[in-house]
């Protein structure tokens, strides 16, 4: 890792791309503090405790505790991607036909996925405002009214839409995957805070049961390491498929097809969570004429992650995304045929439709031990604030500690694919010269 570290800074190409990215995650942590006008983000320190403003304020790297222009962060456009990539399965002809196309087809899904994210973002901007309006006594919005709600949904969208450019370009022209690189520094941006407080709390205000609250803190702490080692060591585990070719030397004879355990990496949690996020927002918007109804509060139940339906419910949709998002990331008819055409075949099982089953068949049980492991560490912390009274901070650190392991170890393995490129260019334009 060091090495991998130490080259990004000495290549010339890469060090550009990595001081890029590093601009532009600055830039998003200077908009999280620029406070929308017309709203008192004082206002909402009463809420921060409740599970939709914390999930929103982790999501968006504390943007909503200040109530920022980027106060929605990446949410909107998760949930319009979610919505897209979902329509694509036979419900909408056209959307399945473009995702057949290539690359000329991926440009018209992500013009309909931003379309979807500004009329998202809008609908969320109304609902948060409201909402949160409504709960905090009506103290957020200082001049409540409809002109009001709709200027601030537009700025909120407005904001959005420049955190999903600012993601983009880092994709594009910087390191690592731009969305999920903005959720990553939101994230690690609030955790020296969150252990401060979370430390001032338990040991703070201990008075005569001091020794107790150090024992309580330690332990976490030390559950907070062993977890950190069991998802990197997770994250990197793999099945290993041995491929032979036909036509090709035996030296070939030890080419495998990796299989990793999680292959769908942290994006399930990452659906999972703005699935649960959303309906909560717009359910803000009946808090105040449907509060004591009895369908507002099945469904905020549903929809809460400090309700045991609801965290019930947050593991079956990770269970769902962690195999949807598996088979996307690895299409076996496709990796059978590919195979096919390279004169590949596994051992013991007969190129084509058998190919493609026996895939099939391993992603399944991969994806079972992924989505098992992904659901237990993402509702672990839920479980555990439940006998400890533990912050809502730590409450979502299991969805936290996925998304930042699992990012951060993306960023490395595409570090690690530049500056081997880059030397590989190296070598051989070397060789060039040496030539001439």
């Amino acid at each position: 890792m060091f090495k991998i570290l130490k080259g990004a800074f000495t290549e010339k190409e890469v060090r550009g791309r990595v001081f890029f990215t590093l601009a532009l995650l600055f830039v998003f942590r200077i908009g999280t503090h620029i406070t929308v006008p017309g709203v008192d983000a004082s206002a909402l320190n009463e809420l921060s405790e409740t599970g939709l403003f914390t999930l929103l304020d982790t999501f968006g790297g504390g943007a909503l505790s200040s109530y920022s222009v980027f106060a929605l962060g990446v949410s909107p456009y998760i949930t319009a991607s979610i919505i897209v990539q979902l329509l694509q399965m036979d419900v909408i002809p056209k959307f399945k036909e473009w995702s057949e196309q290539g690359e000329v087809g991926r440009r018209k899904l992500n013009n309909v996925t931003r379309y979807g994210t500004i009329a998202l973002g809008f609908l969320q901007g109304l609902g948060i405002s409201i909402g949160f309006n409504a709960l905090a006594d009506f103290g957020l919005v200082r001049n409540p009214n409809a002109a009001t709600y709709i200027t601030i949904a537009i700025i909120l969208t407005a904001g959005t839409m420049l955190v999903m450019w600012l993601g983009e370009m880092i994709s594009v022209h910087g390191v690592g995957n731009g969305t999920s690189l903005i959720i990553f520094a939101g994230i690690v941006a609030t955790i020296p805070q969150d252990l401060i407080n979370f430390y001032r709390v338990q040991v703070g205000n201990a008075g005569d049961e001091l020794i107790q609250s150090v024992l309580v803190f330690a332990l976490v702490m030390l559950a907070l390491i062993a977890l950190v080692i069991f998802v990197t060591w997770m994250e990197n585990a793999k099945r290993n498929i041995p491929v032979r070719y036909s036509k090709r030397a035996s030296s070939a004879g030890d080419a495998t097809l990796p299989l990793k355990v999680n292959s769908a990496g942290v994006i399930p949690v990452i659906f999972a969570s703005s699935f649960i996020m959303t309906p909560q927002i717009f359910l803000n918007l009946f808090a105040q004429s449907s509060q004591d109804s009895t369908w507002f509060q099945v469904a905020t139940s549903i929809f809460s992650l400090e309700e045991p339906i609801g965290a019930i419910f947050y593991t079956i949709l990770i269970v769902a995304f962690t195999y949807f998002y598996a088979f996307i990331q690895i299409n076996p008819e496709k990796v059978a045929e590919n195979l096919q055409k390279q004169n590949a075949y596994i051992p013991s099982v007969r190129p084509g439709r058998a190919t493609e089953d026996y895939i099939s068949y391993m992603l399944i049980r991969l994806s079972t031990v992924g989505a098992l492991y992904l659901g237990v560490i993402s509702v672990l912390p839920i479980i555990a604030s439940n006998f400890w009274n533990l912050p809502s901070s730590i409450t979502l650190g299991g969805t936290s500690l996925l998304i930042v392991v699992g990012v951060g170890l993306d960023t490395m393995r595409q570090l690690e694919g530049l500056l081997s490129k880059n030397n590989y260019q190296g070598f051989i334009q070397s060789y060039q010269k040496s030539e001439e």
